[in-house]
């Protein structure tokens, strides 16, 4: 019986022992770093750890050489570092250090330079879980941007947007189809249909995976000089079923459709800082944050709405149209904007036929086409002062009986192939009572 009982005790001992350390291994690791996204871009790098939990964390920054040091307090590193600054030139390297905290991990940025420097946590959202986020700014992003109006205008410059980037990636539909792929792919080709026009030139808000703060790229667009700005996304809804493309302008009007009212307070609801995004896969998301700049004047509302009325008779010749009118509300992002501006939903990621022909190349080229000729032919109907257009010109014509494309180029002393491109036609046949613009000679 003694030896039965000296049994028992050491059993219950060791497992009592065995239990204590699990429960002290368990304290020493209740977070872990289970990831780090290094996203490089023109005046930028983020940096994004992914953690088990919400993290506990401290930084400072030490010169001679620059360094950035951030203590996780209770947290274990999960994830190589290796090759993590490879690709960036403001990074050296990633490397680990002492932690200052028991059961904590030091991690140390080496930096090519000084940086102004963000540093913030993000809840969960949409595909991402606790996220630590790390901002590199270059200083000469800080200076003043310069909002003087061009002594020339010239070319008309156009601001072009590929929504999202970087660690947003936008709205995700059921096969996997990033939103900020597919709105960089046709905002590249929008780009090259705009430089190769006379009297027009683009100017990219952002040309890579890369994330760009809301606010920041009005700030982009006005130091460029941009005439118009374009920011071109794709749709999601929480059902398969909407399909097709929309143009949307920005006012103080209450939104009056359904759509209206749940991107409205998609947006409310979505991490812009972080850039978490939405994720419409098999159709169950509830996220989706719209860059649309705000227009509170007049002009700039006008245009707007002139611009959008124009991209939309052309986006229907090629695309189903979700909306046959310019669409409004009262988005809250890219405010105090000075320039006329629209936002181009270019069909429904969440739809399933419109997803596929998102990623086609040729459908991408097609839609790129109809917002280019759509905001050419407002600026050539109503060119700005000083610009190309503006020298060039047209003159309205109506078509009457007995009167051809012949006889109308011989009459105003221009090509015929002129008046088809001013007036996007595809064959020479003309109807009594048509308005035509016939462009300057010259």
């Amino acid at each position: 019986m003694r030896l039965l009982c000296t049994v028992f005790t050491g059993l219950l001992w060791l497992a009592l022992t065995v239990a204590s350390l699990t429960v002290k291994n368990t304290l020493a690791a209740t977070n872990g770093i289970e990831g780090v996204r290094v996203w490089p871009a023109p005046e930028n790098t983020r940096i994004v750890f992914d953690l088990k939990t919400k993290p506990d964390y401290k930084y400072f920054s030490l010169t001679k050489p620059n360094r950035l040091v951030i203590d996780f307090k209770n947290t274990k590193n999960h994830t190589s570092l290796t090759s993590l600054a490879k690709n960036d030139a403001r990074i050296k390297l990633f490397r680990t250090s002492k932690a200052k905290f028991k059961n904590s991990t030091r991690l140390v940025l080496e930096l090519s330079q000084s940086y102004q420097l963000t540093v913030f946590p993000l809840a969960p959202a949409g595909q991402y879980g606790n996220r630590l986020v790390v901002d590199l700014y270059d200083k000469a992003r800080t200076a003043k941007v310069s909002s003087k109006p061009k002594n020339s205008l010239g070319d008309i410059v156009i601001g072009i947007d590929a929504g999202h980037g970087g660690e947003d990636p936008g709205s995700i539909g059921a096969q996997g189809t990033y939103e900020k792929r597919v709105t960089l792919a046709i905002a590249n080709k929008l780009k090259n249909l705009v430089n190769k026009e006379k009297g027009m030139k683009a100017v990219m808000i952002r040309s890579g995976d890369y994330y760009i703060d809301l606010n920041r790229r009005t700030s982009i667009a006005r130091n460029k000089h941009v005439d118009f700005l374009v920011s071109i996304h794709a749709d999601a809804f929480r059902t398969a079923a909407p399909s097709g493309a929309s143009v949307w302008v920005v006012t103080q009007k209450r939104a009056e459709s359904e759509l209206a009212r749940w991107l409205l307070n998609r947006e409310k609801k979505s991490e812009l800082l972080g850039g978490g995004g939405g994720v419409i896969k098999n159709t169950d998301d509830s996220h989706l944050a719209l860059a649309l700049a705000d227009m509170s004047k007049e002009h700039s509302l006008g245009v707007s709405f002139g611009v959008a009325n124009n991209v939309i008779s052309q986006l229907k010749k090629i695309t189903k149209m979700h909306k046959k009118t310019p669409q409004n509300g009262n988005f809250g992002v890219l405010k105090s904007s000075d320039i006329p501006s629209i936002l181009v939903e270019t069909g429904f990621i969440s739809n399933h036929r419109e997803e596929k022909n998102l990623t086609w190349p040729k459908h991408q080229r097609a839609l790129a086409s109809a917002i280019h000729r759509g905001i050419k032919n407002y600026f050539v109907a109503h060119p700005l002062t000083g610009s190309y257009f503006a020298s060039i010109g047209y003159k309205k014509h109506k078509v009457r009986s007995g009167e051809s494309l012949s006889v109308l180029a011989q009459r105003y002393k221009i090509s015929m192939a002129k008046i088809k491109s001013a007036n996007n036609l595809k064959s020479n046949t003309l109807r009594i009572g048509q308005m035509l613009k016939i462009p300057r000679a010259g």
